[in-house]
């Protein structure tokens, strides 16, 4: 396996989990499959610069966790939230 197609894959997978369960918007299966052309696209780019593209899945995996959608929380928030500690003092 490719070094950038485990942090693609996770991004995909944590957005999804995001938008569905932690802001309840429902399953938006378009993540998925646009998940898996960037997986392809990452792979064929790595064949040409494995440092630039494995360098940027890694941004892209941290950008997911910590961007906040316009609707709704960021992963990190809404873990945060799920677990009891980002309580509000």
């Amino acid at each position: 396996m490719a070094s950038s197609t485990g942090p693609i894959l996770a991004t995909g997978g944590i957005t999804f989990v995001n938008k569905w369960i932690g802001n309840n918007q429902g399953a938006d299966f378009k993540i998925l499959v646009a998940t898996g052309i960037a997986a392809a696209g990452f792979f064929a780019l790595e064949k040409v610069s494995p440092e630039l593209a494995t360098g940027i899945a890694w941004i892209a995996l941290v950008t997911s966790l910590l961007i906040q959608p316009k609707a709704g929380n960021s992963a990190v928030n809404n873990a945060l939230r799920l677990t009891g500690l980002g309580k509000n003092q």
